[in-house]
């Protein structure tokens, strides 16, 4: 039975993580949660599944946390500290890297020493770090498996395939709420329009990235280090029925698409079962009633993220990390409604010319550049 620890059980992936380990009870087991300031969904969450630890990312929730699992045989700790040590416990198997933004990196750093199979859901992790995150995977062997759908999608399609040389992958994009706005429409979107997604229920931070199109430009960056291709040879293509999660294009022309319903327990669950694909009973397509599948292409000039992606990719060195860190404050912001939506795209360009480049950082440096980035971005906001 495999041992699982989910950072970040109480968000979107996390707990539909916890669904699929409740599926298969003679599979897998419970190691470790945490959260960040949903304390109340953690206790729950450590009553029903009695994990062997449970953090705490926010200490001022640490004492409530304690007081409600007194008496249960449950470790209970506090601190980010407590989540990079705790992924390194010898019983745990998998760690489910699903904690939301930056956050992500030091603990899915130490995992990686650690020997845990990886499976990534914190796209940040790869986008702030990528060079640094796979030469210790190398280093450590260990093994990263994607679980957002469209690098999912990727990993399957390349099953087999090992030999073969890859021309192109295609990473489909659902075009977000905002698909057939215009700009000037752009200008007045509220927080409300962006956070209700057509197709996926996802948390609030990478719903807002959905709408702005900065997802699938993180998307690009991370399929670059995950499977070793240039960021030229990745085409992002618009297609709003999500039915093709992405798609891979061979030296001899033949493309295989990974095809499903729009449900992240399916991508969770084939990460967890690799290479096995274990019985299920998510929603199946149904190519009866399933209609016309449309692609488009992206529209960088209303959906600019997408470009300034682009740019941090090719710059390479710390630039996405910079990206990364301006987004996450403007995102923070949009959402507590201190900065329009197209504002985001001026702020994040504004920081990306702003804090210094350099080509090739170590952890400490990805830090302060991190820290940098989030200073400069804040002082812009009006």
């Amino acid at each position: 039975m495999k041992q699982i620890a989910i950072l970040g059980s109480t968000g979107s992936i996390g707990r539909q993580a916890l669904d699929v380990i409740a599926s298969h009870p003679d599979e897998y087991q419970v190691y470790a949660i945490t959260a960040n300031n949903s304390v109340d969904m953690l206790i729950e969450q450590a009553l029903r599944f009695k994990p062997e630890v449970v953090v705490i990312a926010n200490e001022q929730h640490y004492p409530k946390l304690k007081e409600a699992l007194k008496g249960q045989p449950v470790k209970v700790y506090a601190g980010a500290e407590a989540i990079s040590q705790i992924v390194t416990a010898g019983p745990i198997d998998i760690v489910l890297a699903s904690m939301v933004g930056f956050a992500g990196l030091c603990p899915t750093i130490e995992a990686i020493k650690a020997g845990k199979t990886i499976a990534l859901a914190n796209k940040e992790t790869m986008v702030v770090a990528g060079e640094l995150i796979t030469s210790l995977a190398l280093e450590y062997k260990t093994p990263i498996l994607p679980v957002d759908s469209e690098h999912s999608a990727i990993f399957q399609c390349l099953s087999g395939e090992m030999m073969n040389p890859v021309e192109k992958i295609i990473l489909t994009a659902s075009g977000g709420p905002f698909r057939i706005l215009g700009k000037d429409q752009l200008k007045t979107v509220t927080k409300a329009q962006a956070l209700k997604h057509p197709n996926w229920d996802m948390g609030a931070k990478i719903t807002i990235d959905s709408a702005s199109m900065m997802n699938k430009g993180f998307e690009v960056i991370e399929a670059k280090w995950l499977f070793g291709v240039p960021y030229s040879k990745i085409q992002v293509v618009v297609h709003p029925q999500s039915v093709i999660h992405s798609m891979v294009q061979f030296a001899d022309g033949a493309v295989k698409a990974q095809l499903g319903a729009p449900d992240m327990r399916l991508p969770i669950q084939y990460a967890f079962s690799y290479p096995r694909r274990l019985q299920a009973d998510f929603p199946r397509v149904d190519f009866t009633t399933l209609g016309t599948l449309t692609f488009e292409e992206p529209d960088t000039d209303r959906f600019r993220n997408l470009a300034l992606a682009y740019v941090a990719i090719e710059r390479g060195g710390n630039m996405p990390c910079i990206l990364n860190a301006a987004n996450e404050v403007c995102v923070a912001a949009f959402l507590h409604d201190r900065m329009g939506f197209l504002d985001m795209s001026d702020v994040i360009a504004e920081t990306m010319e702003r804090v210094p480049f350099r080509a090739k950082s170590t952890l400490d440096e990805y830090i302060e550049t991190d820290a940098e980035a989030r200073r400069v971005a804040a002082s812009l906001i009006k």
